[in-house]
């Protein structure tokens, strides 16, 4: 019989032969890609307090929101009051995606210095999702990350569809190692791959990874962005990390899917990562506990359980 107390994860130091890193970094994504899936706004003043919250919690980089036009994403439409009146941490970045210049200009305003932006490894979902053609949308994102890195400011680019699409079925790797290049070519110091439908699998993982590593990307500027759709989330992250991934994006409470994607669930929950994480021996700088009543709250307000099995045992 296991002699484990209840609610705490058992840590094993991690062997050196499986290739883990000593720590990794949480790319708190709810409050922009968890909150923009919710069928109704969430209040201003909540979207604060979680945003806040989960700064408190120790995540290191809690993306904000996005500066996308209201007809979009009118789940964001008050981003630009959000940002007016967001107190900023010490030590915490608060990323703002931003899909053209016009919203690089809105996120300048507001004083951002970390700037994400999105493209599509397919050309049917960077149709759908920014009604450009393949090959236009790195033409209209080029000056945005040119602008962004000449103001001093940090750029992440996120590439969806990285897996599999719903239109156009499973992704060659090559197809987005090119994608991927084209973006780190234009500036971006990170590159996110975006499981957006959730139906990667660790060996699908483990050939991408492989595919940018054979193109001669280095690991270390890769991220990683999970769905659960098949439940697969976990173990795609673990995969990633013996791969060499320092960067792991993931949502509190599960939060999200994709507005532009139907067949996309929720984001890998923070607190799922954060239990795994505990129980390898791998440092984040979280807090679970406060995590866990952070998104204990937030299902509160949006009325419904949380989709973090974490959160269900820990605070049911």
């Amino acid at each position: 019989m296991s002699t484990r107390t209840p609610g705490l994860p058992q840590t094993v130091p991690a062997p050196e032969d499986e290739g883990l890193p000593p720590r990794v970094t949480i790319w708190e994504v709810g409050p922009r890609d968890g909150l923009q899936n919710e069928s109704r706004p969430v209040d201003l003043a909540v979207k604060r307090e979680f945003l806040d919250r989960l700064a408190s919690a120790g995540l290191p980089v809690v993306e904000a929101t996005s500066l996308v036009h209201p007809k979009w994403v009118p789940q964001l439409a008050d981003a630009e009051e959000l940002l007016a009146g967001l107190t900023r941490r010490p030590g915490v970045r608060y990323p703002v995606l931003v899909p053209n210049e016009r919203g690089l200009d809105r996120a300048l305003r507001a004083g951002v210095e970390d700037i994400a932006v999105f493209a599509s490894a397919t050309e049917t979902f960077a149709r759908r999702n920014l009604n450009r053609s393949f090959d236009e949308q790195f033409a209209m994102l080029e000056p945005v990350v040119a602008r962004a890195v000449a103001e001093g400011a940090r750029v992440r680019g996120y590439l969806s569809m990285c897996f599999g699409d719903p239109w156009e079925g499973a992704v060659p790797p090559d197809r987005v190692v090119a994608s991927g290049t084209r973006l780190a070519e234009m500036g971006v110091e990170q590159l996110s791959l975006g499981d957006t439908i959730g139906v990667a699998t660790p060996g699908h993982v483990l050939a991408v990874l492989s595919a940018f590593e054979r193109a001669g990307t280095p690991v270390e500027t890769l991220a990683v962005h999970f769905h659960d759709t098949y439940g697969q989330a976990l173990s795609n992250t673990l995969t990633a990390l013996r791969a060499g991934v320092r960067t792991v994006d993931s949502s509190a409470g599960g939060l999200g899917g994709c507005p532009f994607a139907g067949s996309a669930t929720g984001n890998l929950a923070t607190e799922d990562l954060v239990w795994m994480l505990d129980g390898l021996g791998v440092r984040h700088g979280v807090d679970l506990a406060a995590l866990v009543e952070t998104s204990r709250w937030m299902a509160e307000r949006l009325g419904r359980p949380s989709a973090s099995r974490v959160v269900a045992a820990l605070a049911p």
